[in-house]
């Protein structure tokens, strides 16, 4: 099992989704705790142990993976159009 953690700007972040967006992030989220590369999950390029994984289409969780002290780490959650800059 993992251990999720997320960084302030992604707290932040998730805050900001509406409530119907929210509550699936947060049960996507919930789920890596258990399978940290569940389908559909792909790699991000630039990002050392990056993975990104699509929320209703439209969403976005990026997060890395260390495998070694099992810890998930979220990054980033928006929306697709928004979620790549200054990655």
């Amino acid at each position: 099992m993992y251990k999720i953690e997320i960084d302030e700007k992604a707290e932040k972040q998730l805050c900001e989704l509406p409530q119907d967006i929210f509550e699936k992030v947060n049960e996507v989220i919930l789920s890596l705790k258990y399978q940290s590369r569940p389908k559909g999950v792909k790699k991000l390029e630039g990002v050392q142990n990056g993975w990104r994984i699509e929320v209703r289409k439209k969403y976005r969780i990026l997060y890395t993976i260390d495998d070694k002290n099992k810890v998930v780490t979220i990054f980033k959650v928006k929306h697709r159009k928004d979620v790549y800059r200054g990655v």
